[in-house]
């Protein structure tokens, strides 16, 4: 911490503001990494944040993405890190290094002992990108403790309350984000105008350093940085070009020669700052005194047990503030509700309960009834909470709406809401679930809507989340994220659970005017989990009532080439949330495998991990072969088609008749139609598929 602030106080009795560079540890080689921080030294850099690859860096461009999925290919990870930083030490570095990543990483590897492994090695601080204030305030403690900084983040849309939060926490530097999105930059690139107005902002709360960084390339921006009062200018992206077109033998050289070139190292400073603040030997936060209890009370958001949250990069909280504000506004309304219920012609609400016969009289025990979903408009849950959703995005004044979407269909009623009420409509959708989707990819476009393939990563629902959050980060003020599942930082999980919670709501009511009682179990797919919490949501409390949410089991639990989160993941950071997760050893997020693209995704929703870790909800899996199975079961013996998603609990659900009594009953959501999927199995089951697929297979 000493050697930070020593920097910035004897920056100021220079003519320059301190130059902060970045590089990926382990980008372009593991061997390359020191040798590049020593050249950056040796360019001029005052300070080095080294970059600690993550998998899912969904603050970043497409630049800094790619350094990572390097990285990790080179097996860098947080303890290469750390052994890096010893190494350049040994060899001569001497500028101080910020470790510069997102939270997992550090959480799989122990927040504790990464603070004090990091301090050992010779770092110097960390800036954590997703790191909410309660664990802030807890991670900066220890940070403290150990002799490392914690730098807090502040972006253009941080509001004044949430400045003097921040600022209140800082004991080094504060880096600023000179503009919204993602990282990235270009030499032709220009900076933002209300930078000025942005630091004198948050000088009103501080003073101590602000380093200004997005969107730096060159000497220029550098000048225009440092004439806007900044007290240090952080250059990535650019440094990343530099690295990646340099040849391999003169990689070094060119980032020296290139630091060199913003630095002016070794020339005479000739240009009079225009920055006035004062001298950092002297830089205290006005906001130090601040009651951090108090700020900490009021920004922490509802959690489930310790599921939930806001791990998200600065950009985004005061946006999500935003929208938490305008849904308890909305679910407080009789007008919201009302204009909502409205369009219960246009959804085909309420969906039908069936008492499914056929099927009862295959399992042998309990009656099946199905909750039909798969009649909604559009043919699945997913039109209730884009239906609620885009009346929220309309209270907000938004006029863009993008979503991400896995098997279609919440692409395809995001595209249908936004044709009715005329709003623009672009949605994510990863390259592979393109192809397997053919049939929605073409009817989201039909509707009007914009179909953006995602090729990054394993090309998957994930991928499609990160790029809506990079949309959403750089177009805040008109776009609304309409997320499609109980996923993400809070609200969206409990938006999206009360819009659908309508699902459990009419069984409720209708199964009593069937049989005057309540079901005993109660059994959905869960993939990022919208249609398994809407079912379950009413029947929390009724302790009498099983909930069985089926995960995708893909080719078998053994390996992992399956989808089941919650039978097999730990707990983690991922999409903003903390919620069982799909990881490695070292927090990075794993592929995952289903037959069904709407349940191939690595996380789950945190109400339901809280369900699970409370013992309220049991979760169980059901393999590619045996969704296929209850695909093959409905179609045949009750004329219905079901989505290959729906398969999964269709199946788990014949399973558990057969082990009740026949006066028991059990409620399946058939959450949607298989039309989307008829093609793909064709594909997978070529020529007769009963022979496939043996019949007389016990369920």
């Amino acid at each position: 911490m000493d050697a930070l602030k020593k920097v910035f106080e004897a920056k100021n009795k220079d003519t320059s503001p301190a130059l902060v560079t970045f590089v990926t540890a382990g980008y372009p080689t593991a061997n390359d990494t020191v040798p590049i921080l020593l050249s950056m030294q040796e360019g001029g850099a005052d300070i080095i944040e080294l970059g600690v690859p993550f998998s899912d860096p969904m603050a970043d461009g497409p630049a800094i993405q790619e350094t990572n999925v390097i990285a990790l290919e080179n097996k860098v990870e947080y303890p290469n890190c750390l052994g890096i930083v010893r190494e350049a030490r040994k060899r001569g570095l001497t500028v101080p290094v910020m470790l510069m990543g997102y939270y997992n990483p550090l959480l799989a590897y122990g927040e504790n002992k990464a603070i004090q492994d990091a301090s050992e090695a010779g770092a110097n601080g960390f800036i954590v990108v997703d790191l909410p204030p309660e664990e802030a305030i807890s991670f900066r403690e220890k940070c403290t403790k150990a002799g490392l900084s914690y730098v807090p983040l502040i972006a253009p849309s941080t509001s004044e309350r949430r400045i003097e939060f921040l600022a209140s926490i800082a004991d080094s530097f504060i880096y600023v984000v000179s503009k919204m999105g993602t990282t990235g930059s270009s030499v032709s690139g220009t900076m933002n105008n209300a930078l000025p107005e942005l630091i004198s902002r948050v000088r009103e709360y501080t003073d101590i350093p602000l380093a200004v960084g997005f969107g730096v390339a060159t000497r220029q921006h550098f000048d225009l940085v440092a004439d806007a009062g900044a007290d240090g200018v952080v250059i990535g992206s650019r440094l990343v070009s530099v690295i990646k077109n340099a040849p391999a033998s003169k990689v070094s050289k060119s980032v020296e020669a290139y630091c060199r070139e913003i630095s002016l190292k070794d020339q005479p400073q000739t240009r009079p700052r225009l920055s006035t603040a004062t001298s950092s030997a002297s830089h205290v936060s006005r906001a130090s005194k601040a009651n951090s209890d108090t700020v900490k009370q009021n920004l922490l958001p509802p959690r489930f047990g310790e599921f939930g949250g806001q791990y998200v990069p600065e950009a985004l909280w005061d946006c999500l503030i935003e929208l938490e504000e305008a849904h308890q506004s909305a679910m407080k309304d009789p007008a919201f509700w009302k204009e909502f219920e409205s369009f219960y012609g246009y959804m085909n609400r309420p969906s039908k309960l069936y008492k499914a016969e056929q099927l009862t009289k295959q399992a042998g025990g309990a009656t099946i009834w199905l909750k039909r979903e798969d009649l909604n408009h559009t043919g699945s849950h997913k039109i209730n909470n884009a239906m609620g959703q885009i009346l929220l995005a309309k209270r907000l004044g938004k006029k863009r709406i993008i979503a991400e979407t896995g098997a279609g269909q919440h692409g395809v009623a995001t595209a249908t809401v936004c044709a009715r009420f005329g709003m623009e409509c672009v949605i994510y959708m990863g390259a592979e679930d393109v192809r397997r989707q053919a049939l929605n990819v073409f009817r989201i476009r039909m509707l009007g809507a914009k179909v953006v393939p995602v090729h990054s990563g394993s090309c998957t629902l994930k991928d499609a989340v990160n790029e809506s959050l990079r949309d959403w980060v750089t177009n805040l003020s008109e776009t609304h994220y309409l997320i499609g599942s109980a996923i993400g930082p809070h609200p969206f999980p409990t938006i999206v659970r009360d819009f659908q919670r309508i699902i459990g709501q009419e069984i409720k009511s209708q199964l009593h005017a069937e049989i005057g009682k309540l079901p005993d179990a109660v059994v959905a797919c869960v993939g990022g989990g919208s249609n398994a919490i809407g079912t379950f949501y009413d029947f929390i409390l009724e302790k009498d009532v099983q909930l069985i949410g089926v995960e995708a089991g893909g080719e078998g639990l053994d390996g992992d080439r399956h989808s089941a989160t919650l039978s097999k993941g730990q707990a983690g950071v991922f999409h903003g949330v903390k919620t069982y997760i799909l990881q490695s050893p070292s927090g990075q997020i794993v592929e995952t495998h289903s037959i069904s693209a709407g349940l191939d995704y690595p996380g789950v929703g945190p109400e339901h991990a809280w369900l699970k870790d409370s013992g309220r909800a049991k979760y169980v899996v059901a393999t590619d072969e045996e969704a296929l199975r209850g695909f093959r079961m409905l179609t045949q013996l009750e004329g219905i088609i079901p989505a290959l998603e729906s398969s999964h609990a269709i199946w788990e659900g014949v399973r558990l008749a057969k082990t009740l009594p026949r006066e028991a009953n059990i409620v399946i959501c058939l959450s949607g139609r298989g039309d989307k999927d008829v093609e793909q199995i064709s594909q997978l089951l070529p020529g007769k598929w009963e022979d496939v697929l043996d019949w007389h297979v016990t369920a």
